[in-house]
């Protein structure tokens, strides 16, 4: 998904460690999308090579391929005029199309947070080894929780299974 601050959805949150990781080292990850995956690179290419050359990136893109939105946008910033021009070369880039990204969200924007307290400090109740009584669930761990009601399903079980150890600590 494509928004005004930058990329974001399931496929992204899957690769956030290591985006975050490369950001951190790099200060970029390079990222290769690919915007056709239900066709190959040759039928990418017989398809572009069909449409009329006078006719805009755009126009070629949706009548050949079906792309629209903001598909030509991101051709045009990341990819040589050359490259858009053949349709061998622009079926390259369809299949493979560079995103260098330079930043994460902040914090205060997360939908969910890495860091935090690591498994192996933590028993099957996930009470912390070094502190007995003291229990971490959620967002306190060290994992990457998938989001939405799969992030909410993980907090909630791991309340429950913290709890249980709760009572049997005490």
């Amino acid at each position: 998904v494509v928004t005004r601050t930058g990329l974001e959805g399931g496929a992204l949150y899957a690769l956030g460690a290591p985006l975050r990781e490369a950001i951190a080292r790099d200060g970029q990850a390079v990222l290769h999308i690919d915007l056709k995956p239900d066709l190959d690179l040759a039928a990418i290419a017989a398809r572009l090579a069909k449409a009329p050359p006078s006719e805009s990136l755009k126009n070629r893109l949706r009548k050949a391929l079906g792309l629209e939105g903001v598909i030509p946008a991101l051709l045009r910033e990341g990819v040589p005029p050359a490259d858009l021009a053949t349709p061998a070369a622009l079926a390259q880039r369809l299949k493979a199309l560079p995103i260098t990204l330079t930043a994460i969200r902040p914090m205060e924007r997360a939908i969910s947070t890495a860091g935090g307290i690591t498994l192996t400090e933590l028993d099957e109740h996930l009470m912390l080894r070094r502190l007995p009584g003291v229990f971490a669930v959620g967002e306190m761990l060290d994992w990457e929780a998938p989001t939405g009601g799969y992030l909410l399903q993980a907090c909630f079980s791991g309340a429950v299974a913290a709890a249980e150890g709760m009572v049997d600590f005490l």
